[in-house]
């Protein structure tokens, strides 16, 4: 798995991933809110299953051909 998710795009899905599970914790929404798991994941990893699917990338390293 290369990394395809750059700083800020990283940093967006942590909060977002966060926000809505803390939400969901707190009682403010109801367990759909756990959806945030999956951001939260794939913020911390660095890697998002649907970006080489739709040939996306937000990582600015230099790809190898």
């Amino acid at each position: 798995m290369k990394a395809n998710v750059g700083g800020i795009d990283k940093t967006l899905r942590i909060v977002a991933g966060l926000g809505l599970v803390g939400a969901s914790l707190a009682g403010l929404l109801p367990v759909w809110g756990y959806i945030g798991l999956v951001p939260l994941a794939t913020g911390l990893m660095g890697w998002c299953p649907a970006y080489p699917l739709l040939g996306i990338s937000t990582c600015g390293c230099k790809s190898e051909t």
